[in-house]
């Protein structure tokens, strides 16, 4: 057997992680404790996160801001549910499809709900499980959460991310990468022109609570998202940014940034910010969410939340409730056993803490 050519490597790993301990939460909110200063500090670290986002360039070479609605058809489900197919522009040129689910009689509020990876973007969210790859990851992930919702009574908007399903870029399309997404190849090149995917996939949010606004069939007085690892993430950025959003379930997507994102790098691109390791953790970021209700769920078992687990949580955990207790406010965390999948046999209890906690 041949030896191996190289016997000792020399890394550079080390040294990532000396750098982020020694510029750790450069910008993250470390008191003192009392509304004025965290006031002051959210209006502030807002305009961080959007700049580093790259929002500001996004909005100023968008375009022509002209939604141009195409409402392909409506069908009803087997369950009573209305499912309307449209496509709206979030910038000149960008095209977002949508599934709207309505249910049956008067909605009891609004919900987007994001899709995460490896699900086919909209289509899991929606429940459309005719395509078997499709079936198989819901049954998995517990991924047809909008649909779950929309037979509780909400009316439901299932946006595709930009490069999942409808959205694919061109290495990507083909029904035999029906479930891939275009991440890498929309990241590096955003990054290379000054933004970010991360602050695309924000902008389309917040596009899509522009279009929402204009529909007269559709309430945003009580607007919540609600969104599962990906669409978690997602969710935590557009929040955190979107006064619009009035409260915020993030499932699979709360944890430390060194464990689940610096240590585990082969994660996909589009979880990626220039310095956002030194400016923030997550409980800063969704400390920005604050006062508005919020629940987080966490596996148990999630291996997405590093090689200390559930202990990475509770740290981010412990920022994000200094926060809320400066508003006497509660989080509701829910931690189901298992792997990295939606749980929904809360959601009725989360809906509940939703009503009694809105602001």
């Amino acid at each position: 057997m041949q030896d191996n050519l190289i016997s000792t490597y020399y890394t550079s790993f080390s040294s990532l992680k000396r750098r982020m301990k020694k510029n750790y939460r450069t910008f993250g909110f470390k008191g003192p404790y009392e509304m004025k200063a965290f006031s002051l500090w959210q209006d502030e670290a807002k305009e961080k996160l959007s700049s580093v986002l790259g929002l500001e360039t996004i909005e100023r070479d968008a375009g022509r801001l002209d939604f141009n609605e195409r409402r392909e058809d409506t069908i009803e489900t087997e369950s009573g549910i209305k499912q309307e197919h449209t496509y709206i522009d979030t910038e000149e040129d960008v095209t977002m499809p949508l599934f709207i689910l309505h249910p049956q009689g008067e909605t009891k509020g609004t919900f987007i709900a994001l899709a995460g990876h490896n699900g086919a973007g909209k289509e899991s969210v929606a429940g459309i499980d005719r395509n078997p790859l499709v079936r198989e990851k819901i049954e998995k992930y517990n991924y047809d959460y909008g649909l779950y919702l929309a037979k509780l009574g909400y009316t439901v908007i299932c946006p595709d991310p930009r490069g999942f399903g409808e959205r694919r870029e061109k290495d990507e399309q083909g029904d035999e990468k029906y479930l891939k997404s275009s991440c890498k190849e929309l990241s590096q090149s955003a990054l290379a022109l000054g933004f970010t995917l991360q602050g695309l996939l924000v902008w389309d949010i917040m596009r899509l609570i522009d279009y929402i606004e204009t529909r007269g069939d559709i309430t945003t007085e009580d607007l919540g998202v609600i969104g599962f690892s990906g669409g978690g993430m997602q969710a935590l950025y557009a929040s955190a940014l979107d006064q619009r959003i009035r409260k915020v379930m993030i499932s699979g997507y709360f944890y430390g940034f060194e464990d689940s994102l610096l240590e585990m790098n082969s994660n996909c691109p589009c979880n990626y910010v220039p310095s956002i390791f030194t400016l923030f953790d997550m409980g800063d970021i969704a400390s920005l969410i604050a006062p508005r209700p919020l629940a987080i769920q966490s596996c148990l078992n999630d291996h997405l939340e590093g090689r200390r687990g559930m202990e990475n949580v509770i740290e981010q955990l412990e920022i994000l409730k200094k926060s809320y207790d400066l508003f006497n406010k509660p989080i509701f965390h829910d931690t189901p056993e298992g792997d990295h999948a939606f749980h929904k046999e809360r959601l009725n209890e989360i809906l509940s803490f939703f009503e009694k906690e809105k602001i």
